[in-house]
């Protein structure tokens, strides 16, 4: 009798002692962007971490740990310590709801393609990866052309002009201090690579990261650094750049020589050849954003199936699916030139407008998302830099991050 009433005791102690940290990613929680910081580190010591997709906001799983307990407290992220039976209804809830869990296996190495020059608040990834304290190394042109990029699992493309065209700030700002060293030190670097136009190195950049991407890398882009790099890849070898900016003419009929078999997302756009506009081509849709105005301006996430389309559910997780819009020198892209093999992932409601989508190309992927930074509406040249201490359950910072822990899924997730 006494060994019984001992096993019913035992039993009661393993059912509701703590099993499982739950790092809840809804409205719950205090910092949802350190919160990714804290599935990253699980990852980096080798733990495993459970992603929740559409459970309380996209929510994580770790196994009981006093270390990441630890952490939590020091970076302010909420936590919840959950028994065993906790983690059984957790799972019947998934298994019965437009929900499925997703096994992290291991932290993607992760690269952000930027020059040297460019401070961390230049760009709304680097400075996210920052203050959710996940590491990155930087690579720029030559180690890109020189292989080292197949080091890197995840690739971010920093607000890259792939057109040679400096970003097209010639009619504001060419005599600008900024603008002069800009053009200087892109010259110096394709010269030493053996270029004689920036456009030809930029090109030739381009090409790489598509092997890149077809051979299973993860590419993630935003703003200019997309529509440009289809640009680029739709032109090959062929001269796009007014003179302003290389010192001789473009090819004529340029338009009709695009190749767009050869493109990630777009087709079937013309370019917009006036070195004196600030745009690109007829993808963009910033001029419709401006139009709506801050107050007016925001998109929708779509609801994607769980257990059906993991992939486009990992990428859209968040504790709201209405986000506010912002600019960038791409804010949007108009929905005509995008490929139908796309995955819309966002887009303006009432608009021909998409902000987020996603694709595969070979064993690879990317993601394109519009706009500069997610919580600076205008974000102009010489804004200070956003203090994400301010914006800590930002839902558009929480797009970039999805990103980051995407390549991390289990590989039989990835291919669904």
């Amino acid at each position: 009798m006494k060994k019984l009433i001992l096993l019913f005791i035992l039993i009661a102690i393993t059912s509701y002692s703590f099993a499982e940290i739950l790092i809840p990613m809804d409205l719950s929680q205090t910092d949802h962007l350190k919160a990714y910081g804290i599935a990253f580190a699980a990852l980096e010591r080798q733990m495993i971490v459970k992603w929740l997709l559409n459970y309380r906001g996209g929510s994580f799983l770790i196994d009981d740990s006093h270390s990441i307990e630890n952490l939590c407290h020091i970076r302010g992220t909420s936590y919840e310590n959950i028994t065993s039976i906790e983690v059984v209804n957790i799972m019947n809830e998934i298994n019965n709801e437009n929900m499925d869990m997703v096994v992290l296996e291991k932290e993607p190495k992760i690269a952000v393609y930027t020059p040297s020059a460019k401070e961390p608040w230049d760009d709304a990834v680097t400075m996210v990866l920052t203050y959710s304290e996940i590491k990155y190394e930087t690579i720029w042109d030559e180690e890109v052309l020189s292989g080292q990029i197949d080091e890197y699992d995840w690739l971010h493309l920093h607000h890259e002009d792939f057109t040679g065209q400096y970003g097209k700030f010639y009619a504001s700002f060419r005599n600008a201090d900024w603008y002069k060293e800009d053009v200087r030190m892109n010259e110096e670097v394709a010269n030493r690579l053996g270029f004689d136009k920036v456009w030809q190195l930029k090109h030739a950049v381009v090409e790489k990261i598509r092997k890149y991407v077809i051979n299973g890398g993860f590419l993630f882009a935003m703003c200019a650094a997309t529509d440009t790099y289809d640009i680029a890849l739709a032109a090959g070898d062929m001269d796009i750049c007014d003179s302003v900016f290389d010192g001789d003419g473009t090819e004529p009929n340029s338009d009709s020589k695009l190749d767009f078999s050869r493109t990630f997302a777009f087709e079937n756009f013309k370019l917009i050849h006036n070195p004196l506009k600030y745009e690109f081509s007829e993808i963009d849709a910033s001029n419709y954003a401006k139009l709506r105005g801050a107050e007016e301006d925001f998109f929708q996430l779509f609801d994607f199936s769980a257990k059906y389309d993991p992939v486009p559910t990992m990428l859209t997780q968040c504790h709201t699916g209405i986000i506010n819009g912002f600019l960038g020198q791409t804010t949007a892209f108009k929905k005509k030139f995008v490929k139908k093999s796309v995955i819309i992932l966002a887009e303006v409601p009432g608009a021909e407008e998409v902000k987020y989508l996603h694709g595969n190309i070979g064993k690879g992927t990317f993601t394109f998302y519009g706009g500069h930074d997610p919580e600076d509406y205008k974000h102009l040249v010489g804004d200070p830099e956003t203090v994400l201490d301010l914006h800590k359950n930002s839902p558009g910072y929480r797009l970039i991050l999805n990103n980051i822990l995407f390549p991390a899924a289990e590989k039989k997730k990835l291919k669904t």
